[in-house]
């Protein structure tokens, strides 16, 4: 990884563009997901890191669209 890398990943990046709204899709698409998750897989250890893994993906998609464009 270079220091330009290192630089543009722990820099803020305010939203511009649709970027606002395709966070806002992927939050909405992953909560309906994450509830369904909830009605119909069994308390358990392992659907609570089923929601850890959504919550995760979320977070990595958004990073990408932030760090990318």
């Amino acid at each position: 990884m270079t220091f330009e890398q290192i630089e543009k990943i722990f820099t803020h990046h305010p939203p511009k563009g649709t970027q606002t709204h395709r966070y806002e899709q992927i939050r909405a698409r992953a909560k309906e997901f994450g509830l369904l998750i909830v009605a119909h897989v069994p308390d358990s250890r392992e659907r609570a890191l089923a929601l850890t893994s959504l919550q995760q993906t979320v977070m990595w998609a958004n990073a990408a669209i932030a760090i990318n464009e």
